[in-house]
């Protein structure tokens, strides 16, 4: 969604190397890594701190670069085991904070033209990623106004 509401290209980031079995040097439990993800998640991280915890604090001290390939799993399916996923995605979580930033943002400033409309096409973002999400991750019947996303967060 990166040339939808500007004319700037997307973003380019470095890609993760193919691996298919974890280096040498990260000989972590796949079960000490399950219980560390469940422990960060009911802390209150969302699934792309976890990742980043993990990455930069290990579990034990060892490094865990890449939970996929230390406990054949997904980080999202290894909350969903253990009922630990958050209730809406982190996307449309991320992206309702912003809108209510802005929101406040624009009570405070109505002339701020410019952040009137960041605000319409974040809100625009919104409602379709609940579109896209509708039925699967996020009730049928929900629909975003900014009086639930300020209820949700």
């Amino acid at each position: 969604m990166a040339r939808m509401h500007s004319r700037r290209r997307g973003s380019s980031g470095s890609d993760r190397p193919a691996a298919d079995d974890p280096p040498e040097w990260s000989d972590v439990d796949a079960d000490a890594v399950e219980e560390r993800v469940v422990e960060l998640a009911e802390q209150g991280h969302s699934p792309s701190e976890i990742g980043l915890k993990l990455r930069d604090e290990g579990v034990d001290g060892t490094p865990v670069p890449d939970v996929k390939l230390a406990t054949d799993k997904k980080l999202t399916e290894i909350l969903e085991e253990h009922d630990a996923d958050p209730e809406y995605p982190e996307d449309l979580r991320n992206l309702m904070e912003r809108a209510v930033r802005l929101r406040e943002h624009m009570d405070e400033n109505p002339t701020d033209h410019q952040n009137k409309r960041a605000l319409q096409n974040t809100e625009s973002k919104i409602r379709r990623l609940v579109d896209y999400y509708r039925g699967d991750e996020v009730d049928e019947e929900f629909t975003y106004s900014y009086d639930t996303a300020k209820d949700i967060l």
